[in-house]
């Protein structure tokens, strides 16, 4: 089941993780449907959802790392 957190952010209304299939989804805020990204560390979705700056955060450590 998808664990989804709304964050405060600009760029993104909420991110999604699915434990059991290592799976992300990010809800952008100018995009429609959601992005996927596959074997993502659940450390990572947890560390993206309790960043200071959620659009750093992707920029540095999610963008072109966990494409399907």
């Amino acid at each position: 089941m998808t664990e989804w957190v709304s964050v405060r952010s600009s760029a993104i209304r909420k991110i999604g993780y699915d434990s059991a299939t290592m799976r992300m989804y990010i809800d952008f805020e100018d995009s429609d449907p959601y992005y996927s990204y596959c074997r993502v560390p659940e450390g990572v979705f947890r560390s993206f959802i309790s960043a200071s700056s959620v659009g750093r955060y992707y920029h540095d450590n999610i963008k072109d790392q966990y494409d399907c």
